[in-house]
């Protein structure tokens, strides 16, 4: 994805950035840590392998992910969050985590948390 030259804030650059239906659950995905091509897509349900490259190509090019290759057979390839812009932006993710989750409760929708694993507090 290309960015644009003008924003009307930087709120708006970093949306641009992570906006989409897969980019803030990749990036959710990582923060569990790093993990290969094959697992992440067994662990997002509905992205193909094609959408998950496009999308982490993106993340890469925008600093939040970083990729690394091993040497050896077979290739193996690893995904994470970069120290420095993947960990601020799963700051806010947690917080818009923890959103969803206050929504649910309070519009008795405990059972899609449930039903997703979400532990409830």
């Amino acid at each position: 994805m290309k960015l644009r030259e003008e924003y009307t804030c930087p709120l708006e650059l970093v949306h641009d950035m992570i906006k989409g239906k897969w980019k803030s659950i990749i990036l959710w995905r990582l923060r569990l840590g790093a993990t290969s091509l094959a697992k992440l897509e067994r662990d997002i349900e509905g992205i193909t392998q094609k959408m998950l490259l496009e999308q982490l190509k993106e993340l890469m090019d925008y600093g939040f992910v970083e990729k690394k290759t091993f040497e050896g057979y077979p290739l193996r390839v690893e995904y994470s969050l970069t120290s420095d812009m993947g960990m601020q932006i799963l700051e806010a993710l947690k917080i818009m985590q923890q959103i969803g989750i206050s929504y649910l409760k309070e519009n008795g929708l405990e059972h899609v948390l449930e039903e997703k694993g979400v532990l409830l507090e």
